[in-house]
């Protein structure tokens, strides 16, 4: 019997090495922005056509490579980053497997052009299917530029698994974005279909953050702040009132590097804890510096999964720096029990002056009653209460009691025929019902078992909703256009979800 084990070729061995690496256009995104990153560059242009599936190209203007590296940096495991075992516990840059541009061109047409600082020519390589083509001397920038041309077209089942245009622009958005936030002072620029989705010039992080997700989130970030022997966390979290319900903006970066830790973003949520409202989710982008030799990067194809030598510290320092600068920045409420105690200390004391009460001139010989009239003119019309004259009392002054008292019962005796005569039978008619309004907000209703209250608005709201769900049943609701064209201002991400959502609608970008 024959032998049956043998080895794979390479081009087979690296196409299946791309469905670890190379999952999607954005995938291939990644890697090359982070090996430009790695070279050194401050300016990276980014250019898609059909959502990266019929071209992706990468311009920087990096260190650039050699004749014999632009060759050897399509081989697998070929690495300029790492030499021995121990240098994957030393790792800061963004690559180091030696996978990403060996699986990129055993599933792509490819040409690379590269030249150095020092290099009079570059050189441009040409490979298909893991196939070089050719190699040769060319006119070049500074720098590389790499273009991946028809992904997937020698694995058409791959490349059926891939979704619309608008849902891969849209991860190939996400990559630049969290690429874009861990390395703020480079800048970046985004052409889709010839129409450029970002200019991002080098800037702070708060201002990379404002122009990822737009000028309104200026006003939305608290500053985050903590320098332990164990992390150095940096960064900033959204205002609770600014929370969203969905985790779209969360970003956690260690070490420059986005990464994903559902337990690290609970610590968040725990500093959060009784300022969100329940579904709700805050902003974050929080950035851990640690040392390199307390982690492994090397757990994930992706590099988005990281182990830690002491997480549990690190969840607690995350969870007390965050809540510390909400509360610094008085986002969440606090007691000062040293200042109500000394509520004195709060009020500047002011001297009080004597009060001194006002005083009045009269005449106590003053009557107004008096016949003669003989006052002086110069008199003031004020007397002491001890000074009145008493007035006779009227000869008939006990009968004005009895009058009183006979109108009162009256009106009662009135008021009980009243009562007497109304029939119990019309009361208990519902026609008849007697409603009655408490503080304007409420109507109390009598029943046979007693009373209802209702909320008028509750009540209001309920009419209206059946009476448009009835409409809407009966197709009998009308609407009426707006005059004039409203215009709302979206992210380059959710412009993208709204062009798969309205595919019938004409959509202009940012």
């Amino acid at each position: 019997m024959p032998d049956i084990i043998q080895l794979l070729p390479d081009s087979v061995a690296n196409q299946i090495a791309a469905g670890e690496v190379v999952q999607r256009p954005a995938s291939a995104v990644k890697e090359l922005i982070e090996n430009s990153i790695d070279a050194g560059a401050d300016k990276i242009q980014l250019i898609v056509k059909d959502a990266g599936k019929s071209l992706i190209q990468v311009i920087d203007n990096g260190a650039g490579m050699s004749v014999t590296d632009a060759r050897m940096c399509f081989e697998r495991h070929a690495t300029s980053k790492i030499r021995k075992a121990e240098d994957l516990f030393a790792i800061r840059t963004m690559g180091f497997r030696g996978e990403a541009m060996a699986s990129i061109a055993a599933i792509a047409q490819v040409e690379l052009k590269t030249r150095r600082h020092e290099d009079e020519l570059g050189t441009c390589i040409t490979i298909e299917g893991s196939e070089v083509l050719s190699q040769e001397a060319c006119s070049a920038n500074t720098g590389t530029s790499i273009s991946i041309k028809n992904l997937f077209y020698n694995t058409p089942a791959r490349r059926n698994f891939l979704k619309s245009n608008s849902v891969e622009m849209r991860y190939i958005i996400d990559e630049l974005q969290r690429v874009a936030l861990a390395h703020p002072e480079i800048f970046f620029t985004l052409h889709h279909n010839g129409q450029e989705v970002y200019h991002l010039p080098g800037t702070t992080l708060k201002q990379r953050i404002i122009h990822l997700f737009g000028n309104n989130y200026n006003e939305r970030l608290v500053p985050v702040e903590e320098d332990t022997n164990v992390i150095n966390l940096r960064g900033f979290v959204g205002k609770p009132e600014y929370a969203k319900r969905t985790r779209g903006e969360q970003f956690f970066f260690v070490n420059n590097r986005f990464i994903k830790d559902a337990y690290l973003n609970h610590a968040v949520l725990m500093a959060f804890k009784e300022l969100l409202p329940e579904d709700t989710f805050p902003l974050y982008v929080l950035f851990i510096d640690i040392d390199p030799s307390k982690i492994d990067i090397n757990v994930h194809p992706t590099k988005t999964e990281i182990k830690y030598q002491d997480e549990q510290t690190i969840y607690a320092i995350i969870r007390s720096a965050v809540k510390r600068s909400l509360g610094r920045y008085n986002i969440t409420p606090s007691l000062d029990f040293d200042q109500e105690n000394s509520i004195e200390h709060l009020v500047t004391p002011i001297p009080i002056e004597e009060i001194v009460p006002p005083t009045i001139s009269f005449n106590p010989n003053y009557n107004p009653f008096n016949n003669d009239r003989q006052v002086e003119q110069d008199a003031p019309v004020y007397r002491s209460s001890s000074d009145y004259r008493s007035s006779p009392i009227p000869s008939n002054w006990d009968t004005l009691y009895e009058i009183t008292k006979k109108d009162v019962n009256i009106q009662q005796q009135v008021y009980e025929e009243k009562s007497i005569a109304v029939d119990e039978q019309e009361l208990n008619k519902p026609s008849e019902r007697q409603l009655f309004q408490l503080q304007n907000r409420f109507i109390l209703s009598q029943i046979k078992s007693g009373f209802m209250l209702i909320n008028q608005q509750a009540a209001h709201e309920r009419i209206l909703y059946e009476r448009f769900l009835q409409q809407l049943q009966n197709h009998s609701g009308v609407s009426q256009q707006s005059l004039f064209p409203e215009s709302v201002t979206l992210n380059s991400s959710d412009f993208e979800l709204l062009k798969e959502l309205l595919p019938g609608y004409s959509c202009t970008g940012l």
